[in-house]
Protein backbone atom coordinates (compact mmCIF):
# COMPACT_ATOMS: atom_id res chain seq x y z
CA UNK A 1 0.00 0.00 0.00
CA UNK A 2 1.35 3.44 -0.86
CA UNK A 3 2.41 5.76 1.94
CA UNK A 4 -0.32 8.31 1.24
CA UNK A 5 -3.03 5.65 1.55
CA UNK A 6 -1.57 4.60 4.90
CA UNK A 7 -1.60 8.22 6.06
CA UNK A 8 -5.20 8.67 4.88
CA UNK A 9 -6.26 5.53 6.77
CA UNK A 10 -4.48 6.75 9.90
CA UNK A 11 -6.11 10.17 9.54
CA UNK A 12 -9.61 8.76 9.15
CA UNK A 13 -9.21 6.29 12.02
CA UNK A 14 -7.77 8.87 14.39
CA UNK A 15 -10.31 11.50 13.33
CA UNK A 16 -13.21 9.18 14.10
CA UNK A 17 -11.62 8.23 17.44
CA UNK A 18 -11.06 11.91 18.25
CA UNK A 19 -14.65 12.77 17.46
CA UNK A 20 -16.04 9.84 19.44
CA UNK A 21 -13.73 9.65 22.42
CA UNK A 22 -11.53 12.74 22.42
CA UNK A 23 -8.42 10.66 21.61
CA UNK A 24 -6.44 10.20 18.46
CA UNK A 25 -2.92 11.59 18.66
CA UNK A 26 -1.09 9.40 21.08
CA UNK A 27 -3.43 6.45 21.19
CA UNK A 28 -4.09 6.05 17.47
CA UNK A 29 -1.62 8.05 15.40
CA UNK A 30 1.59 7.07 17.20
CA UNK A 31 1.08 3.27 17.12
CA UNK A 32 -0.29 3.44 13.56
CA UNK A 33 2.73 5.38 12.32
CA UNK A 34 5.05 2.88 13.98
CA UNK A 35 3.36 -0.31 12.83
CA UNK A 36 1.70 0.71 9.55
CA UNK A 37 4.17 3.30 8.26
CA UNK A 38 7.42 2.04 9.81
CA UNK A 39 8.23 5.23 11.72
CA UNK A 40 10.59 5.24 14.69
CA UNK A 41 9.05 6.01 18.09
CA UNK A 42 10.53 9.51 18.07
CA UNK A 43 9.42 10.25 14.49
CA UNK A 44 5.90 8.96 15.23
CA UNK A 45 5.62 11.08 18.37
CA UNK A 46 6.91 14.22 16.64
CA UNK A 47 4.64 13.69 13.63
CA UNK A 48 1.64 13.11 15.91
CA UNK A 49 2.33 16.38 17.71
CA UNK A 50 2.57 18.20 14.36
CA UNK A 51 -0.81 16.70 13.37
CA UNK A 52 -2.42 17.99 16.55
CA UNK A 53 -1.84 21.63 15.68
CA UNK A 54 -4.96 23.78 16.11
CA UNK A 55 -6.76 23.24 12.78
CA UNK A 56 -7.30 19.54 13.45
CA UNK A 57 -9.64 19.83 16.41
CA UNK A 58 -11.57 22.94 15.41
CA UNK A 59 -14.50 21.22 13.66
CA UNK A 60 -15.05 18.64 16.41
CA UNK A 61 -14.55 21.17 19.21
CA UNK A 62 -17.01 23.57 17.56
CA UNK A 63 -19.65 20.84 17.32
CA UNK A 64 -19.20 19.97 21.00
CA UNK A 65 -19.28 23.71 21.89
CA UNK A 66 -22.45 24.19 19.82
CA UNK A 67 -24.09 21.50 21.96
CA UNK A 68 -22.93 23.06 25.23
CA UNK A 69 -20.22 20.48 25.89
CA UNK A 70 -17.07 22.60 26.13
CA UNK A 71 -15.84 24.30 29.29
CA UNK A 72 -13.96 27.17 27.62
CA UNK A 73 -12.02 28.43 30.69
CA UNK A 74 -10.88 24.86 31.46
CA UNK A 75 -9.89 24.29 27.83
CA UNK A 76 -7.83 27.50 27.74
CA UNK A 77 -6.01 26.73 30.98
CA UNK A 78 -5.30 23.14 29.95
CA UNK A 79 -4.08 24.29 26.50
CA UNK A 80 -1.67 26.81 28.01
CA UNK A 81 -0.25 24.38 30.55
CA UNK A 82 -0.21 21.55 27.98
CA UNK A 83 1.99 23.76 25.80
CA UNK A 84 4.55 23.91 28.60
CA UNK A 85 4.15 20.23 29.48
CA UNK A 86 4.59 19.15 25.86
CA UNK A 87 7.84 21.09 25.64
CA UNK A 88 9.12 19.48 28.86
CA UNK A 89 8.05 16.02 27.64
CA UNK A 90 9.74 16.51 24.27
CA UNK A 91 12.96 17.57 25.99
CA UNK A 92 12.83 14.47 28.21
CA UNK A 93 11.97 12.15 25.28
CA UNK A 94 14.99 13.33 23.32
CA UNK A 95 17.19 11.77 26.03
CA UNK A 96 15.43 8.36 26.03
CA UNK A 97 16.18 5.60 23.52
CA UNK A 98 13.46 4.60 21.06
CA UNK A 99 12.86 1.12 22.56
CA UNK A 100 12.64 2.54 26.10
CA UNK A 101 10.25 5.25 24.94
CA UNK A 102 8.06 2.66 23.21
CA UNK A 103 8.04 0.53 26.37
CA UNK A 104 7.02 3.52 28.48
CA UNK A 105 4.27 4.38 25.99
CA UNK A 106 2.98 0.80 25.99
CA UNK A 107 2.89 0.69 29.78
CA UNK A 108 1.06 4.01 29.86
CA UNK A 109 -1.59 2.79 27.40
CA UNK A 110 -2.03 -0.51 29.30
CA UNK A 111 -2.41 1.23 32.65
CA UNK A 112 -4.86 3.70 31.17
CA UNK A 113 -6.85 0.84 29.66
CA UNK A 114 -7.04 -1.03 32.99
CA UNK A 115 -8.13 2.15 34.74
CA UNK A 116 -10.87 2.84 32.18
CA UNK A 117 -12.17 -0.74 32.16
CA UNK A 118 -12.20 -0.92 35.97
CA UNK A 119 -14.05 2.41 36.25
CA UNK A 120 -16.64 1.36 33.67
CA UNK A 121 -17.13 -2.00 35.39
CA UNK A 122 -17.67 -0.30 38.76
CA UNK A 123 -20.33 1.98 37.29
CA UNK A 124 -22.12 -0.93 35.62
CA UNK A 125 -22.23 -3.04 38.79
Amino acid sequence: MSAWLVYVAIGIASGVAAGLFGVGGGLIVVPALIYWAGFSQHMATGTSLAVLLPPIGIAAAFEYYRNGNVDVPAAILIAITMFLGAWIGARLASHVSGPHLRLMFGLFVCCLGVYLVYGAYERLG
